[in-house]
């Protein structure tokens, strides 16, 4: 016998038939309803009861929660990961005899939601789209071109790029998206780019295909093609963007006029930093538990958009001088001027998200409260723009022409609202009193109530001298008039009895009949009428989108500015100084976050760094661990960092030519997940460095070689360390190393400096100076930093003893006069001697290399070390 399904069931399974990624909150009268997996699931992340009843002979799970609850429950199930498709009552239950009309009216996933409780105020709430196309225009394969988009509905940023699959990792690492769609054809290819951190969407392929998104996203802009937006060439990147512009669609977005432009992120404007140089920097998040990162300590920003622009210019540091000292110059004239700080900050804080208010606006999910809150945040905007106009300093005043204070809407909210406006329609009164005539009237009607009702109560009062009369209302009954048992027998005919109580009777009279339909009918009428009246308020302001997104990105920008000024004059930070050289000089250097860590009484031991190309391009850093070689690598990519973000920066004096690459290779990190040892996970990062060095790039390497054998690990040290110094573009370059062999490289190599973190010996301890001097140190001090840690005293007698026995028979003299020997074997070639067995060797050597393997630039290299050798040989031969 076929089991029964209830009618609700019915129209339940259809729907979710629909949506079977998503977990669907099924509206029932005043509950959100989950059933079966959806409420076994819900159940566990809200900690909400999960019942069960028999539905047709079949056991169903449920769980469910007040409709007015969803603010409260939608934001956990959104943080959890879930697709969340919310299906609404379509109709009044009371106008229906039938089954009550129901659908999805919204299907919130981590990248598009919109309520304010899932997102984050200084940070964006990204949908990212990948397109791994199959070939592109040149017929290359897919991995040298991939597109990626990124786009924030909550505030109508939409971006897109396209390139190697390096620099779209960079990327995703920067922009760090809530969610990411690509092909479902593309699953393994994805995760073997990308990994599996990230919330992933798959889409069908056809989704994918160049006439649809590049239609889809002409039909949004309204456009014939995409040439408007500087985006015509990137193919892949279109793609992308057209892909996450259909998912907003299917996802129910429909209401998208906030998302005004598509913009190209260029490659060739920012500093390169890969996504191994992000995580080593620490720069906004952290793999280290409760670890504060550079964000954390340089945000002084005051407004949501402020806080959001400064992350995105921290992850894409410019290269272009003049634009940068733009961003100084502005700095030094609020430092220079700290009442025109005060009075931009002091207006900042009046402001609200102008970005995600206004894309409330084109979302329709406005409420009359932020309507206001929009209005006063423009408000804010006219004195920073007087101030600005006013300024002595050129950039503040470009700023002040092109700050739109939106007067006309302004006016029109002051106009429409009450300045106490309701969080939403029927909450109270919205529309001000002379918006509407038929409003007023019926709110007299509704607010007049009070007098009617006393004249009446002392009117029935008078007539039947029953003195204790009362006029009230419930839900129940609606008005009554309520007689006190000892005054029943003075009850006139006409009223009609409505309840008995213990002590007293209810009464209901013609007269508060027809008051009490009246009264309800001008409710319902005032709730129309300002839904109504608030829905055409909204639809003007609609024309206002773009003017008030340009403000929003002006006041963010002036935002960052004025926290780099407070934070500089706060932690005593310099401007740097840009020129056109390769140099990197550096006095006094601080780590801009240990220093804030630091206690008062422990001040941070400030170093100088000196890089050129000519003199001193590479700088040999030795010295015990803990001494702080990392600290020093990492302060100096992250002045530099801050420099070109347009920040002061933590230093005495810096001198500097902009560098367009920071590559670091600090600290190890196991990769098990992906089948990578901590050795592996440092080889593929230091390959990344030195197959895509320039000559205005900064690379900072820490210890490597240390994971594998001692002589593997000096070996692979010494080749990189020659590599760097041989390469054409003679890359700036701080090597921190405890291999102190590699100190004997400077008798080779002209442009590589010894220096070390020194230490003050004591009878049985270490103190720590941290202060880089020349000269290289010969010893690592692990058995006192050992002894520091707690270790065992048994422990730390044996090791001494085991150290003593290994000086002895492998001194670190010993292996350094190796490393010499190989070197100086190599040089004493001779031009006369044919039968040389060191020449034969070169020969061999030269004849066995694959010169269709070898790149330009190693074969420049090759040919260079040889001609280097030859010429050292010869040298050697004609003084003997």
């Amino acid at each position: 016998m076929a089991k029964k399904t209830t009618p609700l069931m019915q129209q339940y399974n259809t729907i979710k038939a629909k949506y079977p990624d998503a977990l669907l909150l099924f509206r029932v009268g005043d509950f959100y309803e989950t059933f079966a997996s959806d409420a076994v699931k819900a159940a566990g992340i809200l900690n909400i009861t999960l019942t069960a009843r028999n539905n047709g002979g079949d056991k169903t799970e449920l769980a469910g929660f007040p409709h007015h609850s969803l603010n409260t429950y939608l934001p956990k199930l959104v943080m959890a990961g879930c697709r969340v498709a919310i299906c609404d009552q379509l109709e009044d239950p009371k106008q229906t005899k039938t089954i009550v009309k129901r659908g999805v009216t919204e299907l919130v996933t981590p990248g598009v939601a919109l309520n304010d409780d899932i997102l984050k105020s200084k940070s964006n709430n990204f949908l990212a789209a990948i397109h791994f196309p199959s070939k592109n225009k040149g017929g290359k394969n897919s991995k040298d071109c991939v597109g990626v988009a990124f786009l924030d509905v909550s505030t109508g940023e939409f971006l897109t790029s396209e390139g190697p699959l390096e620099y779209i990792d960079k990327l995703l690492q920067n922009f760090n998206p809530s969610e990411v769609l690509f092909s479902k054809q593309k699953r393994k290819q994805f995760n073997e780019a990308f990994g599996d951190s990230f919330h992933t969407f798959y889409l069908e392929d056809w989704v994918f295909q160049p006439a649809y998104t590049t239609e889809t996203l002409q039909k949004h802009f309204n456009t014939k093609n995409l040439k408007g937006f500087g985006v015509a060439h990137l193919e892949a990147g279109t793609v992308a963007a057209g892909v996450a512009l259909h998912y907003l669609g299917e996802t129910q977005h429909k209401k998208l006029e906030h998302i005004t432009k598509l913009a190209r992120i260029a490659e060739d404007e920012y500093v390169w930093m890969d996504r191994f140089t992000i995580r080593n920097l620490e720069l906004y998040y952290s793999n280290q538990q409760n670890a504060v990162t550079l964000l954390d300590v340089i945000d002084k920003t005051i407004s949501p958009m402020g806080g959001r622009m400064l992350k995105r210019w921290m992850a894409l540091p410019l290269k272009n001088t003049e634009k940068i000292t733009r961003r100084h110059e502005v700095v030094s004239f609020l430092i220079d001027q700290p009442a025109i700080l005060e009075h931009l900050q002091q207006h900042t804080k009046k402001m609200g998200d102008l970005e995600r208010l206004i894309s409330k606006t084109a979302t329709g999910k406005i409420s009359p409260r932020e309507v206001v809150q929009l209005k006063n945040s423009l408000e804010a905007v006219v004195p920073v723009k007087q101030m600005a106009l006013t300024s002595k300093n050129e950039s503040l005043q470009i700023i002040g022409e092109q700050l739109n204070d939106c007067e006309l809407l302004r006016t029109k909210i002051k106009e429409s609202l009450f300045e106490e406006a309701p969080v939403a329609i029927g909450k109270g009164s919205a529309i001000a009193q002379g918006v509407s005539e038929e409003l007023d009237e019926l709110r007299a009607i509704a607010t007049g109530g009070k007098d009617y009702l006393d004249a009446m109560l002392k009117r029935e009062s008078d007539r039947t001298g029953i003195t204790s009369l009362k006029i009230a209302s419930n839900n129940v009954f609606g008005y009554y008039i309520e007689v006190r048992n000892t005054h029943k027998d003075k009850v006139p005919e006409e009223w009609i009895r409505k309840q008995t109580l213990v002590s007293a009777e209810r009464y209901i009279t013609e007269e508060l009949k027809e008051y009490e339909t009246k009264i309800l009918g001008a409710e319902e009428k005032i709730l129309a009428l300002e839904q109504l009246l608030f829905t055409k308020l909204v639809s003007f302001m609609l024309q206002f989108i773009s003017p008030v997104q340009q403000t929003a990105a002006l006041i963010a920008e002036l935002d960052c500015l004025s926290s780099f000024a407070t934070h500089a004059k706060q932690c005593n930070y310099t401007r740097p100084l840009l020129d056109e050289t390769f140099d990197l000089d550096i006095k006094e250097g601080r780590h801009p976050v240990i220093e804030q860590q630091l206690p008062p009484d422990s001040p941070f031991i400030a170093n100088d760094v000196f890089l050129d190309r000519d003199n001193q391009q590479m700088i040999m850093i030795t010295g015990p661990n803990m001494s702080g070689k990392s600290a020093i690598l990492r302060q100096t990519a992250l002045i530099v960092l801050l420099a070109q973000m347009g920040s002061f920066v933590p230093a005495g004096a810096v001198r500097m030519g902009c560098v367009d690459k920071i590559f670091t290779r600090v600290g190890a990190s196991d990769n098990i997940s992906m089948g990578e040892s901590t050795f592996m996970v440092e080889m593929n990062e230091t390959a990344s460095i030195l197959n895509n060095i320039s000559e205005r790039s900064l690379v900072l390497l820490d210890e490597i070689g240390r994971g594998t054998s001692t002589y593997d690990g000096i070996s692979i040290a010494w080749a990189i360390s020659e590599y760097l110094h041989e390469h054409p573009s003679k890359a700036k370059t701080l090597f921190a190393t405890h291999y102190h062999e590699l100190n004997e490289m400077t008798e080779t190599f002209d442009r590589i400096k010894n220096y070390n973190v020194s230490v003050k010996e004591l009878k049985d301890n270490v103190l720590f100076l941290r202060k880089l001097v020349p000269g290289g140190s010969h010893h690592s001090f692990g058995i006192h930093v050992a002894k520091m840690a707690g270790m065992p005293k048994v422990v730390l007698q044996r090791a001494n003893k085991i150290l003593k026995r290994l000086e002895k028979s492998h001194s670190s003299e010993e292996l350094s006069d190796k490393m010499k020997k190989i070197s100086e074997e190599e040089m004493q070639l001779s031009f006369f001697n044919l039968d040389d067995p060191l020449l034969v060797e070169i020969r061999d050597e030269i004849l066995e290399t694959d010169i269709d393997t070898l790149t330009p630039v190693e074969a420049l290299m090759k040919l260079n070390e040889i001609k280097r050798m030859l010429q050292r040989s010869a040298s050697v031969k004609f003084k003997k």
